[in-house]
């Protein structure tokens, strides 16, 4: 994949490239990413969530899989036979799983990640606190230190970077004089990658540039080498269902938020907020047909939106014409981005929140090369 190349361009030579796939592949499809990033030659996979971890060795993913949330202590045999690494960011909970380790006589060693809490606030150990850990860690049995890592608050801010990686440091250094041999370190995500000057270590943990997109602080900012490189993985298309013209002063949709003040010809598409295209854009967004912006109009229904086609130059749209709601068509294109600004949110939650049961088609350069749809649950 041409986004992952150019990550391992940005993180250096010989850096290991681990891409996140949580939370569906950000809504990509888990999955066929998983296989298809596998296939050209990632190193591992980040997840959020123990089942996230699970799912994907039963979609055949062979190489290391690290869950970046604690997952409860019970799961430790399971997570050790599955060869799927755990992180651990609480004294207490890494007690109970090492526990739970030795009462369970593992065969094959659990992997523990230990994330240090360098200034985000959301989890991790406190340097302070990384001796004991490590130490437990290295005297139970059944179990094996695998990694050392830390989340950036802000990598577009150089000063709060600067004074995590600090903070980063200072924890290693701990260890060493602790006598710990330290493990394989990774701290940069999608915010450094895309910057230069990356703080590499021993890995990276790409999550939203994988998947060819720029982290909306950093529009702007990245520069156009990089910006022009990555490449949106995800387009959002549909066919209307209807096509009609109605008068003028006719309402669309629940409310009606929207009146026609012309006879107008109306497209119903058929998706909603039970897909993911979210209620708040109501009246706020456009897509395209034919190259062309049209608006969106009326109150986003769970399976329904309504775009006013009136103005498209030529013959009448039909239920043929396609549109995009998402991605490029002819000289246009919507981007996520630009969706995210409409609904106050942020490109994450935009893809992320793309629903399960959209049919997701799978393109390789010479075409389609398969669908998941809520029927199929894969490529078929």
């Amino acid at each position: 994949m041409a986004n992952l190349a150019t990550i391992r361009r940005q993180a250096g030579p010989g850096v290991p490239v681990h891409p996140v796939v949580k939370a569906d592949a950000y809504g990509h499809g888990a999955g066929p990413v998983a296989r298809a990033l596998q296939a050209a030659g990632a190193d591992g996979f980040c997840v959020a969530a123990f089942d996230e971890a699970v799912a994907l060795r039963k979609a055949g993913i062979r190489g290391p899989i690290l869950v970046l949330y604690p997952v409860p202590a019970a799961w430790a045999a399971e997570a050790a036979r599955r060869r799927i690494a755990v992180s651990a960011g609480d004294l207490e909970l890494l007690d109970a799983t090492l526990a739970a380790s030795a009462a369970a006589r593992l065969r094959t060693a659990l992997r523990i990640q230990l994330e240090v809490e360098t200034g985000l606030g959301r989890g991790g150990l406190r340097a302070a606190d990384l001796p004991e850990a490590a130490g437990c860690i290295g005297a139970a049995t059944g179990v094996r230190f695998d990694g050392l890592w830390t989340h950036l608050q802000a990598a577009e801010d150089r000063a709060v970077t600067a004074a995590q990686l600090a903070r980063f440091e200072e924890a290693a250094a701990s260890l060493r004089a602790a006598g710990i041999r330290l493990p394989r370190r990774h701290v940069a995500a999608s915010g450094a990658l895309v910057q230069d000057g990356v703080a590499a270590y021993d890995g990276v943990r790409p999550g939203l540039s994988i998947y060819g997109l720029v982290p909306d602080e950093l529009l702007g900012v990245v520069g156009p080498a990089v910006h022009e490189a990555l490449r949106p993985v995800m387009s959002l298309h549909a066919r209307p269902v209807r096509v009609v013209d109605l008068p003028g002063g006719w309402g669309i949709s629940y409310g009606p938020s929207f009146r026609t003040i012309r006879p107008s010809r109306i497209a119903t598409l058929p998706l909603g907020y039970g897909d993911g295209w979210p209620r708040s854009l109501s009246n706020r967004a456009e897509a395209l047909v034919r190259g062309r912006r049209v608006p969106l109009v009326g109150t986003v229904a769970m399976d329904a939106v309504m775009a006013d086609v009136t103005d498209v130059p030529g013959p009448p749209v039909t239920t043929a014409d396609e549109f995009v709601l998402l991605g490029r068509q002819g000289s246009g294109e919507i981007t996520a981005a630009e969706l995210a600004r409409r609904r106050t949110t942020n490109s994450w939650e935009t893809v992320t929140g793309m629903a399960g049961r959209l049919p997701r088609v799978y393109h390789a350069r010479s075409g389609p090369e398969g669908i998941r749809t809520l029927v199929s649950g894969g490529i078929g």
